[in-house]
């Protein structure tokens, strides 16, 4: 299987395609499927710009509304997480995951799917110490606080992927798990980026959720983006023999390393994307204790016994296929040839998303993202504690890098 992996998106889906399919031509292969870690922008009109926590200089539609309206259509199955730049309230709206656009598929704030028998799980957003431990409780429209609140991890959905027991394949998050500079050539990033030392020698940068993530999934790639740059590492897990190839990407601009091309072992096409029965499960056993509320929560003494939960996930996937639901529109999508409203959505007026209702009424759930309610957990668990050697040694991911058709970057720009 053929990936493309991409830094941050930024909006500039038109160019990002156009340079993949440059690529395909160049190289005479085809790309399977299109990875995106995060500021991917889904902006379906000038309303959702108001959930977007960007400078007002770059406030701009870019080109995701083509795609939401069906001007256009991805022309690979694309996959992305959020960052720190997006818009919020569409991506809550899919919570849980769902199709964004035709062919685009939004991971959730935390997820795991399969595509083809390549298992992808994700982590939306960055990392903020004061707001870790909280629930959810930001709604649309989000005020001058929330609109930069909505989009740190929480703790909760750690948690969920820290339940995962099964093989990840490749597993995305925006900024980079804490400590990953140790393990590649990290005084040539900051020949590049020198604003970066401070932190990496203070041993700050980067998402210390993410690395405990990576110390218990241990998938074999974990692609990140966030800081504008490329990077990559190994991770050496010690005495499993286990090894993780981390690589960071830039922000779409021309001259930038925001692209590549890798080849991953995998069963023969056509390939599709799937709902993951694990994920499933855990999705529906930790429903009952989704934190709503600005309260701090503690999810380490939740002990997870997903084995009723597989068993219904299980006759349920075999009853419907494993095949997510269609996507739907919610809202009217821009349209340059009329003058539409800026004003923000107001209260309640944000709209229930057709797929997140197929989604939870499938696993059996209530609906509860507009809802602002305190639940109590009510089992209990403990989160292990591993440890990684760390390999000094800069290991390239090998593959195709964007930069062999720099001209022709400059042509699509």
């Amino acid at each position: 299987m053929k990936i493309a992996v991409e830094g941050c998106m930024h909006g500039e889906l038109d160019t990002v395609y156009q340079t993949i399919q440059h690529l395909e031509k160049l190289h005479d292969i085809k790309i399977d499927l299109l990875l995106c870690c995060g500021d991917f922008q889904a902006i379906r009109n000038e309303r959702d710009m108001q959930s977007l926590n960007v400078l007002p200089k770059y406030k701009e539609m870019k080109s995701f509304w083509k795609y939401y309206s069906g001007q256009e259509v991805a022309p690979i199955p694309t996959i992305f997480i959020g960052g720190n730049h997006e818009a919020s309230n569409y991506l809550w709206e899919l919570y849980y995951g769902g199709w964004a656009a035709p062919n685009i598929f939004f991971l959730g704030c935390a997820g795991v799917v399969k595509f083809g028998n390549i298992r992808i799980g994700g982590l939306s957003g960055i990392y903020n110490a004061g707001d870790y431990h909280r629930g959810h409780y930001e709604r649309p429209p989000y005020n001058e606080k929330t609109i930069r609140s909505v989009y740190h991890v929480r703790e909760y959905d750690v948690h969920k992927l820290m339940q995962v027991a099964e093989p990840i394949d490749i597993f995305l998050s925006h900024d980079w798990p804490l400590g990953i500079t140790d393990c590649g050539n990290w005084q040539q990033l900051v020949r590049f980026k020198p604003g970066l030392e401070k932190d990496i020698q203070a041993g700050t940068l980067g998402n210390r959720a993410a690395a405990e993530l990576l110390e218990k999934l241990k998938p074999s790639y974990w692609f990140s983006a966030h800081l504008h740059c490329k990077f990559s590492a190994l991770v050496d897990h010690g005495k499993d023999g286990r090894k993780t190839k981390f690589l960071a990407l830039d922000k779409c601009l021309p001259q930038r390393r925001f692209l590549q091309i890798l080849e991953i072992e995998s069963e023969c096409g056509p390939f599709e994307l799937h709902y993951d029965e694990e994920w499933l499960a855990i999705t529906r056993k930790f429903n009952s204790i989704f934190p709503l509320t600005n309260k701090n929560a503690n999810f380490r003494d939740t002990t997870p016994d997903i084995r009723d939960c597989r068993e219904l996930v299980r006759s349920k996937l075999e009853a419907r296929g494993a095949k997510p639901f269609e996507f739907a529109r919610t809202v009217p999508a821009y349209d340059p040839n009329q003058s539409q409203s800026k004003g923000s959505y107001q209260r309640g007026e944000c709209p229930r998303n057709p797929q997140t209702e197929s989604f939870l009424q499938l696993l059996e759930l209530p609906y509860l993202l507009d809802q602002g309610t305190t639940l109590t957990a009510t089992a209990a668990c403990d989160m292990p504690s591993l440890s990684i050697k760390r390999d000094t040694e800069e290991i390239p991911i090998d593959g195709i890098d964007e930069t062999e058709g720099d001209e022709t970057e400059q042509q699509l720009h």
